[in-house]
């Protein structure tokens, strides 16, 4: 299989993009998270690709080799989800599937909310609806215990120190057993210049410039969940809880598998989102052209 690379402008900035599949197939676009980027979807590019879809995998802004702007307002939900929407028109589509893990998981849920109308249906995985998790982190001790990195993520510099000079630290102490080589490539990532700054800020943006509710919660694009159990960042209640939210979805839990769901059982997941993908018979997951 081989992957392309570009880059593409969209609101305003340039995003890296790894592209694979052929050019005439449905797209299908696969949104990272943190402290991940386009490689975070290596085990299931080729499976989307064999099924028979065109796949964009972005780093998405402040990651890698995308663009990094500077300050904390140009990392809010509103303007990462206009990235995507950018890459969907990039693309010559009307409307695509979008697929999201972690932070690309609340974009996803983001622009279900925000921009339906851009979306054949989405996938999400381990990452609740953003009523969900902004509920738990005001009521449930035990969902702030365990996102005290968020509250570090709020100091000036020395987050930025710690992902530079160790940051796959974390990825070690999720519970997955990542590869030496994934590492290395991690890192080299988080060492892009600005890069640590730009990851950071969609976690500064979120507490310090939280967007403006929708007008309602409830999610009409059909939605598959997909949720590793053993996730120690992220309280596995809200995954049901989150569901209560959409009208039309699909909930998966895995329970062998850490907050990495799709490395730690990339077979499943692979299986889940083609299966998901090819289940609208009327054909919404094929791409609606311009």
């Amino acid at each position: 299989m081989h992957i392309t690379h570009q880059t593409i402008s969209t609101n305003g900035i340039n995003l890296h993009v790894a592209a694979a599949g052929d050019e005439d197939a449905p797209l299908v676009i696969l949104l990272h998270g943190f402290p991940e980027f386009w490689r975070g979807w290596d085990r299931q590019i080729p499976a989307l690709v064999d099924a028979g879809y065109r796949v964009w995998v972005p780093d998405q802004r402040g990651y890698n080799i995308s663009d990094k702007p500077n300050g904390i307002d140009a990392y809010t939900l509103d303007e990462l989800a206009l990235d995507i929407v950018g890459l969907l028109d990039a693309a010559g589509v009307e409307q695509a599937p979008i697929i999201g893990h972690d932070w690309g998981g609340a974009v996803t849920w983001w622009l279900a909310l925000q921009h339906p109308q851009r979306l054949t249906r989405t996938a999400v995985l381990n990452m609740p609806h953003p009523g969900v998790m902004l509920r738990f982190l005001r009521s449930q001790p035990r969902q702030l215990l365990k996102s005290w990195y968020m509250f570090f993520f709020q100091l000036p510099w020395l987050p930025e120190r710690m992902l530079q000079r160790s940051g796959t630290r974390m990825l070690r102490a999720t519970g997955h057993a990542f590869r030496k080589m994934d590492l290395q490539h991690y890192q080299d990532a988080y060492n892009q210049p600005g890069a640590a700054t730009g990851m950071l800020n969609w976690y500064r943006a979120m507490l310090r410039r939280s967007p403006k509710p929708p007008p309602s919660p409830r999610v009409e694009t059909p939605t598959l969940m997909v949720w590793g159990e053993q996730d120690v960042a992220l309280n596995a209640r809200m995954a049901a809880l989150s569901m209560k939210y959409v009208a039309n979805g699909s909930l998966v839990t895995l329970p062998d598998a850490s907050h990495f769901v799709q490395h730690d059982a990339p077979e499943q997941v692979n299986d889940l989102l083609i299966d998901w993908l090819r289940s609208d018979e009327s054909g919404g997951s094929e791409c609606s052209r311009v």
